[in-house]
């Protein structure tokens, strides 16, 4: 029977996402549903409601003592991963509350887990999570360790959101490429082939420098990068990281872009005298050029076809809210193209750039219940499509 005109099936799904920055339990709670019009069903999708929640100080520095090796660790790691699950089920349900869904509507909960190691090369990525807390906690199924299977198939495990830029982002009249700016920044090249990488660092060495030197969580709108010059030597030191130069499918994380690496460069002659401030100003400029650089590669990448042009960068995470950071990597694209490119906060087009992420998590939570697959192989490098992630029943 062909589907009356207008008719929608509804179902809801919840993402969590935290982040490299780890400035906040984020969670998205994604409509899903159908359009039918003169026989033809169309895929519906809007953010029901979005809340945050910031993460305890000494439970982000718990997570944060877990970026290395230490001792203990694994004990150390299993109480740290049921104190997180335990908060991000209780902000689920304080996000429920507020937007008045109740809990048994929601078909999953799509859990990323907080990274605490990426080693793609060597066959792992790890989430710290707990997702039998979760459900214990909410009586609601959970979908986690999204990243699993697609290393097994030989790919980098992530970024995973590019399928979900797609799917919200693409369009016919104009190509697109999305940014997301989180503690670390990946790229989606949307048409005509989707691909997608991370860049390189994004907030992290930003809050990092601005917390050692002011005790700030971040550099609210670049501000104090503002006031600094951007030293062109360190510049071009930090981007002579091989990681820069690296043919993509590439991913990484604190594991590389760390206040070590960072420590590493400044603890040299030619830069231990710098000014705090023009070190800022530099480390807004290195997350700035990284980006554009590969989206010059890009363009230029025979993959992506002849003469493919990028006529917009749309920009999401917590670095499109500093105006100064879109102004640099606006520049550096006229520095590199030559020509003018529009870069704009996703929220022109209606999506608030913080929910982005966790509605990703959300949608790929659904498509793992319905049996769908979540990676993408021109992405990742995996060898082929594959459901992701794993299922904790409620």
């Amino acid at each position: 029977m062909t589907p009356a005109a207008g008719q929608e099936k509804k179902r809801y799904f919840a993402g969590v996402m935290t982040g490299t920055s780890l400035d906040g339990i984020d969670v998205a709670i994604l409509e899903m549903g159908r359009e039918v019009t003169l026989g033809h069903i169309k895929p519906t999708l809007r953010v029901a409601h979005f809340f945050s929640r910031p993460i305890d100080r000494s439970l982000v520095d718990a997570l944060m003592s877990l970026q290395s090796p230490s001792e203990n660790e694994l004990h150390r790691a299993a109480l740290i991963a049921n104190s997180f699950s335990d908060s991000i089920a209780r902000t689920v349900l304080e996000a429920l509350t507020r937007c008045g869904i109740p809990r048994r509507a929601i078909d999953a909960i799509g859990v990323h887990g907080q990274t605490v190691r990426h080693q793609p090369q060597l066959g792992y990525s790890i989430q710290l999570n707990s997702p039998a807390r979760i459900t214990e906690i909410t009586g609601i199924t959970v979908v986690s360790d999204f990243r699993s299977r697609d290393i097994a198939a030989g790919g980098q495990g992530a970024p995973l959101v590019p399928a979900f830029h797609q799917a919200v982002f693409e369009s016919a009249n104009e190509h697109r490429a999305v940014v997301n700016i989180g503690g670390i920044a990946n790229v989606s090249w949307l048409t005509p082939q989707t691909l997608g990488y991370d860049t390189g660092p994004g907030n992290l060495l930003l809050d990092y420098w601005v917390r050692r030197h002011h005790g700030l969580d971040y550099d609210d709108d670049g501000q104090w990068a503002a006031t600094g010059r951007v030293q062109k030597s360190l510049l071009d030191a930090m981007l002579s990281d091989s990681f820069f130069s690296a043919e993509p499918p590439k991913s990484t994380g604190r594991d590389l872009f760390s206040e070590i690496w960072l420590n590493a460069f400044l603890s040299q002659a030619a830069f231990a005298t710098m000014q705090a401030h023009d070190i800022q100003a530099t480390l807004l400029h290195l997350t700035a050029r990284s980006i554009a650089l590969e989206i010059q590669r890009l363009e230029r990448s025979a993959v992506v076809g002849p003469k493919r042009r990028c006529d917009r960068l749309l920009v999401c995470g917590g670095g499109a809210k500093n105006s100064r950071l879109l102004e640099a990597i606006q520049h550096q694209l006229e520095t590199l193209l030559e020509r003018k490119i529009p870069v704009e906060s996703t929220e022109v087009l209606g999506w608030d750039p913080q929910v982005i992420e966790a509605a990703a998590f959300a949608w790929l939570a659904s498509r793992t219940l319905d049996g769908l697959t979540g990676n993408m192989p021109s992405v990742t490098g995996a060898i082929g499509e594959r459901i992701l992630g794993t299922i904790t029943p409620a």
